[in-house]
């Protein structure tokens, strides 16, 4: 049986090498402190909160934008060099767990991936070379949330409701 990470690899297209190559620099101190990620997530967010899609925009109907925005920018610092805000405040960042109440599937990913990518692209003081070790991260990792999404639900016992429902099927 695959791992998630090569699950994660194989449905993004990047080598776990690429996909962790920003931990070969900190890019939190080349990109100079917090503000590029506050930009980043800000223009991210403010992306997918328009989306032209309402499936997709109903996936962050719950969420306040501006939690949104922290959230991310926080885990981003956090994950690419620099303090570690989110989990102070939120704790471990568990990203399976966190994102286990979302449709994170393949449309997701790729939709979340659209705009993530349009995001980076726009957002100013992130030279390329750090937007690509960034997207090759955001890519990965998108698709290692949708193979935790599978495993979960793989794991996840029938309802009871389910099997009293086919055992009344059967019963006919």
């Amino acid at each position: 049986m695959q791992s998630l990470q090569e699950k994660a690899s194989e449905w993004s297209g990047v080598a776990p090498g690429d996909a962790f190559a920003i931990d070969d620099t900190n890019l939190f101190e080349t990109l100079g402190g917090i503000q590029p990620f506050i930009d980043l997530s800000t223009n991210f967010y403010n992306r997918v909160y328009e989306d032209e899609e309402e499936w997709f925009r109903s996936i962050f109907a719950n969420s306040r934008k501006e939690d949104a925005i922290q959230n991310q920018y926080e885990f981003f610092v956090q994950r690419m060099g620099g303090p570690p805000l989110y989990s102070q405040r939120k704790g471990h960042p568990a990203l399976i767990a966190r994102h286990r109440p979302f449709p994170v599937t393949h449309e997701a990913a790729e939709r979340w991936l659209h705009h993530m990518h349009q995001a980076l692209d726009s957002t100013q003081n992130i030279g390329p070379e750090s937007k690509t070790k960034m997207m090759n991260f955001f890519r990965h990792t998108a698709f290692f949330l949708v193979a935790g999404n599978e495993m979960t639900k793989q794991a996840q016992p029938p309802c009871k409701h389910a099997a009293s429902k086919s055992a009344a099927v059967s019963d006919d």
